[in-house]
């Protein structure tokens, strides 16, 4: 009897929608040995010399005209159309020969342009059977998420919900699961072991995450920061910025004992585990994994769009705080060095609450959708 194949489709813009895939596929393999998935940026894998030409293009508008990504965020419909119109030429054929060469039992999409093309690809060919699950990386949704060939939506909230079904999609095809995190993001390893590998000191230590990209450059932030390198500990994680890694590495500010800079690393988890508050960009998938270690989070610079809803959810929530000004920083700092037992006391709270929470409803979704008739998916 062969395993049931999930094919799980992403883009590489921005790191946390394939972080989001492969963290479904090691969810998905660890409730059932009767699954055998498959984990594919659909862009770079189909066009491997043009894909990355346009992630670098959107990747410098991110970087230099933030408002322009702004706009298009606004203006989702005209964008849609566009989009699923531009990715229709690029991509359809290729994609409608994998589905055939892999016969999935299931599609799974983290990025909502893959889903355009598998929507496109079952409109005009209904004898393509597998579901179709989109999985929303986001505490918003936007409408290039949405589309009728669509048979469940995996979302993080029940805001996100809400907006669904504002935009008319039918309750039956939305579930709230939260964002899948890699299961390692819910293990506690322990603080001393982590601390002596990385070589850290057992003092108040902050955590500077840029994301997979490393955009974390803001350099007022990082230099408070650094200013108070002699009483707390500060590991600045830039992933794949080497540039920034190399200019941070000869600038005297941050060659100091308790300051760590550190590239791209696997072991994001722990390093989250050992420390006591997080700044970053408020990208959805580096939120929902700071949200499962229970660290307090300062949010930098959010773009407009996702990072800017992701901000205001996780503000409203009491688990995050945008850095408004650097009296923000200043305050966090001075609550480190004198309040950093209730600080401890907080963050064990939050992950006894948390503990009741299930890491694999997502994968779990996916799981209950393989083990029904395909009649009773539309419930």
């Amino acid at each position: 009897m062969r395993k049931k194949r999930i094919l799980l489709l992403s883009e590489g813009f921005g790191a946390g929608h394939t972080q989001a895939a492969y963290a479904l596929s090691s969810n998905l393999r660890k409730l059932s040995p009767e699954v055998q998935t498959k984990v594919l940026e659909l862009g770079s894998f189909l066009n491997p010399k043009v894909a990355p030409l346009i992630v670098s293009a959107y990747r410098k508008t991110v970087t230099s005209q933030p408002r322009l990504m702004g706009y298009v965020y606004r203006h989702q419909k005209s964008f849609n159309r566009l989009t699923t119109l531009a990715l229709h030429r690029l991509f359809y054929t290729h994609a409608q020969n994998i589905v055939k060469q892999l016969k999935p039992d299931i599609i799974v999409c983290t990025h909502f342009i893959p889903g355009a093309v598998i929507s496109r690809l079952k409109r005009l060919h209904p004898s393509l059977k597998a579901p179709l699950i989109t999985v929303i990386t986001d505490y918003d949704a936007h409408a290039s998420w949405i589309s009728p060939q669509v048979d469940r939506y995996l979302v993080s909230t029940p805001e996100v919900k809400a907006k669904l079904r504002r935009r008319g999609v039918a309750a039956f095809k939305i579930r709230v699961t939260g964002i899948p995190v890699h299961p390692s993001f819910w293990e506690q390893h322990g603080r001393e072991d982590i601390q002596e590998q990385f070589k850290l000191l057992g003092i108040p230590t902050v955590m500077v995450m840029g994301g997979g990209w490393g955009m974390m450059n803001d350099e007022v932030v990082n230099a408070a920061l650094a200013g108070w390198r002699d009483k707390v500990q500060i590991v600045f994680c830039l992933g794949q910025n080497d540039k920034l890694l190399q200019e941070m590495m000869q600038d005297p500010r941050f060659r100091h004992p308790n300051i760590r800079l550190l590239g791209f690393t696997r072991e994001i988890d722990k390093l989250m585990e050992v420390s006591d508050l997080l700044v970053t960009k408020p990208g959805g998938m580096t939120c929902s994994e700071g949200l499962a270690k229970g660290i307090p989070m300062l949010f930098h610079s959010p773009l407009p769009g996702q990072e800017e809803e992701n901000c205001r959810y996780f503000t409203a929530a009491g688990l995050g705080e945008p850095i408004s000004s650097l009296d923000v920083v200043d305050r966090w700092m001075e609550r480190l060095l004198n309040d950093y037992g209730n600080v401890r006391a907080a963050r064990k709270a939050h992950l006894e609450a948390i503990s009741r929470y299930n890491p694999l409803q997502s994968a779990q979704s996916i799981i209950d959708m393989l083990d029904k008739p395909r009649a009773e998916h539309g419930e």
